[in-house]
């Protein structure tokens, strides 16, 4: 799978869940990319390298989703971004998630923005 949680995140849940250890990410940044981030979340990086701080509602059937727009101003390059990464911190920190987004192309010097409750994130459930 090129897209989904890190080796990082899903271990970390399973050690909350299964060894009573806590996690939490303080906040959530996101980058852009033009094609499937990887497992390490840095394939395919967008010149925007500029990660923007995403805010998400509760979680509900075992999914959740943005519940602000996120805007990037002046953007770098023009490009077509198609997926994006999740991480902790806003310049280094950890890999959280992955995911496909669908967007116009820019150019540089666009605003570009992910409306709120398009940037989603979800688990497979049982059924």
């Amino acid at each position: 799978m090129a897209t989904g949680l890190s080796s990082y995140l899903a271990n970390k849940f399973l050690d909350a869940v299964a060894n009573a250890t806590s996690y939490s990410a303080a906040n959530v940044y996101v980058k852009l990319h033009t094609g499937e981030p990887g497992a390490n979340g840095t394939a395919n990086a967008a010149t925007e390298t500029t990660r923007k701080e995403a805010t998400f509602s509760s979680a509900s059937a075992g999914a959740i989703a943005s519940d602000a727009d996120i805007t990037w101003t002046n953007i770098a390059g023009s490009q077509d971004a198609t997926h994006f990464s999740a991480w902790d911190n806003l310049t280094a920190g950890n890999f959280l998630f992955s995911g496909t987004i669908t967007g116009n192309a820019y150019t540089a010097g666009d605003t570009y923005t992910i409306s709120s409750g398009s940037l989603t994130a979800s688990l497979t459930l049982a059924s």
